[in-house]
């Protein structure tokens, strides 16, 4: 017997200016009417699918059980697969372009239980169209499965292996320096890094961060407010990763940081030339 969801929780690039957003609840809504759905972001910098999947990720632990609709889709049109992805043995479905977008959190949640490639027409939109599939496919395929329609209608199976790998950030050690970068800011300009507690282990509490135009010392904070006028600090965040932060302003103008920037963490030595930032390699992590 399928299973039956009763939310979908969606995110997009699509921002709210135009009636992207409006259309796909009315399309999940004329299919599903009694599903509630939960706008989770759409924020997301245009075509920045790497973005999106981290937003994922970071949100996940914390999101209602149920399908989870995804679009952020540069590709849209050419020969890049549609799918839906069960995880937890059907705890959740995801529903999106197989760009990448998803996989950090299937990988997340420890692979996909099953996926499918989403081909059956009867479960899509009629539409000539070939730009807006969250419209056309994802919506609709999203509210049918909500609606009892079982993974395996939606179209063929699909070996999850095959499906696009995340691309994640990984923090590098060299000499005593950890290499990170920007994972994402917020709307308060605190810098979340792609460093956690482990990766610092055997550091003080007051260390020296070096960014791609300048460098400054730094303390180890448990509280946005301990952080002293003028100074720097390094919070775990509500994800468990450390930000760059200042109280009550933006560190992310402070140093010119963005998603992708460059930060390097050492050993505050006054005696020791700061380290020069060096690109970190990202690669492709299988899930």
């Amino acid at each position: 017997m399928a299973l039956r969801y009763d939310t979908i929780t969606f995110l997009s690039d699509y921002g709210l200016t135009d009636g992207f957003v409006g259309v796909v609840h009315s399309v999940i809504r004329s299919i599903a009417p009694e599903v509630g759905v939960i706008d989770l972001s759409h924020g997301i910098e245009p075509y920045d699918v790497r973005g999106g999947g981290l937003a994922l990720a970071r949100s996940a632990p914390y999101l209602c059980p149920g399908v989870v609709l995804a679009v952020v889709d540069p590709a849209v049109g050419t020969s890049r697969r549609p799918i839906a992805v069960e995880i937890g043995d059907g705890a959740a479905v995801l529903v999106g372009p197989d760009n990448g977008l998803l996989a950090p959190v299937v990988g997340l949640y420890g692979g996909a239980t099953r996926a499918v490639e989403i081909t059956n027409e009867l479960y899509r939109t009629p539409s000539e169209s070939t730009t807006f599939d969250g419209r056309d496919i994802f919506a609709p395929a999203a509210a049918h499965l909500c609606m009892g329609v079982e993974l395996t209608d939606l179209g063929p199976l699909i070996d999850p292996v095959t499906l696009f790998p995340a691309m994640v950030p990984l923090p590098r050690e060299d000499e005593g320096r950890v290499h990170g970068e920007v994972l994402w800011v917020d709307r308060y300009g605190n810098a979340q890094l792609n460093i956690d507690e482990d990766d610092l282990t055997g550091f003080e509490d007051r260390v020296r961060l070096v960014f791609e135009t300048t460098s400054r010392s730094a303390r180890i904070v448990r509280a946005f407010a301990t952080v002293d006028p003028g100074e720097v600090g390094l919070i775990i965040d509500s994800y468990g990763l450390y930000a760059v932060v200042l109280d009550r302003a933006s560190a992310a103008d402070e140093f010119e940081l963005k998603a992708g920037s460059a930060v390097t963490i050492e050993a505050l030595d006054e005696q020791r030339q700061p380290g020069i930032v060096t690109p970190v390699t990202i690669s492709p992590r299988p899930v």
